[in-house]
């Protein structure tokens, strides 16, 4: 056979003559027994009792992380206190353009997802009033992780992409139908350069596997479809994030993701908006919008940080008075220059206590920074530890990066699977959804908080039993946690094939 055939073959044919597809149902049968020996692991690194069940990697949605003493005494403070709401409006406003300049503008809301649907709906949603036919919007996306949060408020083109994150919170099969699909707006889905969206898991999905991503190759891909689409275009949106397991590697000059920052510069070429979705970001020591070029971005305030459930926007004045007439606090009410009141989208409004809380963890996100990246270089310095311990076939296939942004430390396994020693089973969104990515209902059999992992990419950051009520990190149970996910890619390592 030639040589293209038989790289075609060692390609699509893996170790003891299986399928990808047959690993995983291997996989799925041999499920308890690894979940079994999960179990085992807390004993058999000697953690503590106390620990199980108490810690947890990951802040996020559904585990957000603990919310600093100082923090919840703002917010207990604010609730028995009698004060206009809208003071605390103006006073974000001033923090977000003491550090951003005057030309940007701030607002609070109650979720991340909020923060999303406000931005699209203002920015790219067609007006529904006037004569005739409404026409199409169409905005461009980078085929990228988190898809059913960024890319899921308009219809997929080209259709093929429908059925992106098929189970996660869309119904149908359809990216984005549930409640999120917006008045004649497409989302054109565009693949990125370099990155390898090979099927992967238990429940047998295309991943994201974005190590190898080519920023100018990409942009390269996005102009190509800006152009066949400038008659509708309406804006970019991509990921805010900053490390190289989420297609960011490459940097400017200024340290920024260089992809997100060419994506800024085709935005304003076009003419239009640029959103950033930073949900798992840090405000004022992460991704600066203005390195980036974008036009707005918004954050998570239960992932990355320990602050109250909320969503913050970030942007440039002439797309926050929109987005802020939108929500109710922008413009003369009542004699005034600000407000708080009813508007549009007075649904997203995130209350006084929640407010308080958020400024005064972004008070400290301005004033005390290193309060938070000293515990990211130790989390940091922990992992690259505890790696040494491994099997060194695994160790050479995992890249860990440090992430001040995520406030947390990324390990990617994508390169395992270089070679067949290294080998770790790599689980999809879908898997995660359905309780199905081992991995992480290992870490619960443990006792250990499950980290967000899918897509051979993971985030260990401060949780709930491994930092203080003032934040400080504490570094026994955190190692203890570290050694737990370590081992439980070990022991996947050890199953996977059989």
């Amino acid at each position: 056979i030639s040589a293209r055939q038989a790289n075609r073959i060692i390609k699509g044919v893996l170790f003891m003559g299986k399928f990808r597809f047959e690993l995983y149902d291997a996989l799925q049968k041999n499920g308890e027994k690894i979940l079994g020996e999960m179990a085992k692991v807390p004993e058999q690194i000697g953690m503590p009792g106390e620990y199980k069940g108490k810690i947890a990697l990951s802040g996020g949605s559904g585990n957000p992380p603990l919310v600093l003493k100082q923090v919840g005494e703002a917010m207990e403070k604010a609730g028995r206190t009698l004060s206009p709401v809208a003071n605390l409006d103006v006073e974000t406003r001033r923090l977000v353009k003491s550090f951003y300049g005057d030309e940007y503008d701030g607002a609070i809301v109650n979720t991340c997802e909020a923060a999303l649907y406000v931005s699209y709906e203002v920015m790219l949603s067609p007006p529904f009033t006037g004569r005739g036919e409404a026409y199409r919007a169409r905005y461009i996306s980078p085929y990228e992780r988190h898809m059913h949060h960024q890319a899921g408020y308009g219809r997929p083109y080209p259709p093929r992409y429908k059925d992106l994150t098929a189970d996660r919170g869309t119904t149908a099969g359809e990216l984005g139908v549930y409640a999120k699909r917006l008045f004649n707006v497409d989302n054109v889905v565009v693949p990125l350069e370099g990155a390898d969206y090979t099927c992967h898991g238990i429940k047998y999905h295309p991943c994201t596997l974005m190590l190898n991503t080519d920023a100018q190759g990409s942009v390269a891909n996005l102009r190509k479809a800006s152009d066949t689409h400038a008659e509708y275009l309406a804006g970019y949106a991509s990921m805010g994030y900053d490390t190289p397991g989420y297609g960011y590697g490459e940097k400017d000059k200024s340290g920024a993701p260089l992809l997100q920052r060419l994506i800024g510069d085709l935005a304003g070429e076009y003419g239009v908006p640029y959103l950033s979705d930073n949900a798992r970001g840090t405000p004022f020591i992460g991704t600066d919008i203005r390195d980036v070029h974008a036009d707005i971005m918004v954050f998570s305030t239960d992932k990355a940080f320990p602050g109250p459930t909320a969503g913050l926007m970030v942007g440039k004045e002439d797309i926050m008075v929109p987005i802020r007439r939108a929500l109710g606090i922008h413009g003369s009410r009542w004699g005034t220059g600000s407000s708080h009141g009813k508007a549009g989208y007075v649904a997203c409004d995130p209350g006084k206590e929640v407010m308080a809380g958020l400024l005064t963890v972004l008070r400290l996100l301005r004033e005390e920074p290193e309060k938070f990246t000293r515990v990211v270089d130790r989390i940091h310095e922990i992992v690259l530890e505890e790696i040494k311990q491994i099997n060194p076939a695994i160790a050479s296939g995992l890249q860990v990066y440090k992430s001040y942004n995520a406030l947390g430390v990324e390990i990617n396994y994508e390169n395992t699977w270089k070679s067949e020693e290294g080998r770790v089973p790599i689980f999809s969104i879908e898997d995660m959804y359905a309780g199905t990515a081992i991995i992480q209902t290992g870490l619960a059999r443990m006792g250990v908080g499950p980290t967000l992992g899918y897509d051979a990419n993971m985030i260990l950051s401060p949780n709930s039993g491994t930092t203080d009520e003032n934040g400080e990190l504490m570094e026994e149970p955190m190692r203890y946690a570290i050694k737990c996910i370590l081992k439980a890619i070990e022991i996947l390592h050890d199953n996977f094939g059989k």
